[in-house]
């Protein structure tokens, strides 16, 4: 099922500001909050989908990019998020850390605990000039946290569990009054996990988490350009307490070609051709993404001319078509010429006082005018 356009699910202008943006999410993850819609499929969905929406376009860049390439852009396609926790791990700025809206649904003031969600990673991949005319998978290797496996993320040793911190009750946090104020605090003694570990898991410290070495294979959409970045989700390291893991980010490089230079989907070439070619017409065989192809140049073809092969460039990212390759036609004006070309072409500058081009007629009525003045 194709996704929805991401300021049709907010309802939002495109060109809406951010606090409008934020206004509008706010909006509906009050309206499909599961605390409002228990055992509500439909509604989780609507969640879901609004928080995916507004982790796009609260970003400056990603809003950018989706812009210009809709979904497919860099990495947006299936990006979306895969369960309630990490919505609320990734939104803490607009749940507040409480208890589901917890001032909006009457509900307690106490603080839910809930694990942390893990960090993003970076990475960078390189490709090759033509790699983006096809979709392209690469492989990279990178050292993350995971989730310990003798204690399953817990922290605790094998055969026991955490319990829950007595100072804070499990909240996470703790109150203060001075007067008529209130003053709630990270729980000094948990950090604010809510549990206390007794006997720490000996493979990880207590931490529930290990560095490992991994191999991600990543895979590249065909017509990614330099600089954008791809998102792949739930890549990143682990979160702590069973918290979503981070993602992964990684930054595309495209090294440059000799030949061909780009700019979006299309190609440009500067091909350059003979003084006769241009004049009397010709088929020159040129390099194009996809092997050598023939180009038709017209008589009287004129330097500086180009030229456009339709088809011949990028797949778009938005996936409809490709881009064209645009050929600058270079007349070249030989250095040296032998006994014979000079004298074939001194005949033919004898012609050309006969018969002057309209060109530089025009050229010369101006220049003969500009000084009889």
């Amino acid at each position: 099922m194709a996704k929805r356009d991401y300021y049709e699910v907010l309802g939002v202008a495109k060109n809406a500001e951010q606090a409008e943006i934020k206004k509008a999410y706010h909006k509906l993850a009050l309206k499909y909050h599961p605390d409002r819609n228990p055992g509500d499929a439909a509604a989780e969905e609507s969640f879901k989908e609004a928080a995916e929406a507004f982790s796009v376009l609260k970003d400056g860049q990603k809003r950018a990019q989706y812009d210009q390439y809709g979904h497919a852009g860099a990495g947006f396609e299936g990006a979306g998020f895969s369960n309630m926790e990490d919505i609320f791990s990734a939104f803490s700025e607009i749940f507040g850390g409480s208890s589901v809206f917890g001032d909006f649904f009457g509900g307690s003031t106490r603080t839910r605990v809930r694990g942390r969600r893990g960090a993003s990673l970076r990475c960078a991949i390189e490709l090759d000039f033509s790699d983006p005319v096809e979709p392209t998978e690469k492989t990279i290797s990178l050292r993350r946290a995971e989730t310990c496996d003798d204690c399953g993320g817990s922290g605790a040793k094998t055969g026991t569990a955490p319990t829950q911190c007595p100072q804070c009750n499990g909240a996470g946090v703790v109150m203060t009054s001075a007067g008529f104020f209130s003053m709630r605090s990270t729980c000094p003694r948990c950090h604010g996990r809510g549990e206390v570990i007794a006997d720490p898991c000996p493979a990880c410290s207590g931490s529930g988490r290990k560095l490992k070495e991994r191999e991600i294979t990543i895979k590249i959409p065909a017509g990614i350009e330099d600089g954008m970045t791809l998102r792949i989700g739930a890549e990143g390291e682990a979160g702590e307490q069973g918290g979503p893991p981070g993602d992964l980010l990684c930054d595309v490089h495209i090294r440059p070609h000799p030949l061909f230079k780009r700019a979006g989907a299309d190609v440009y070439l500067e091909v350059p051709i003979g003084f006769a070619q241009a004049a009397l017409g010709a088929k020159v065989e040129v390099p194009t993404l996809r092997g050598r192809k023939d180009l038709k140049v017209a008589a009287g073809t004129q330097a500086g001319t180009v030229q456009r092969m339709k088809g011949e460039g990028f797949p778009k990212l938005d996936g409809y078509g490709r881009g064209d390759q645009l050929v600058e036609v270079i007349v070249e004006v030989p250095h040296k010429l032998t006994k014979d070309q000079e004298r074939i072409l001194r005949e033919y500058a004898e012609t050309e006082e006969q018969h002057i081009t309209p060109d530089r007629k025009s050229f010369l009525d101006k220049v003969k005018k500009l000084f009889s003045k």
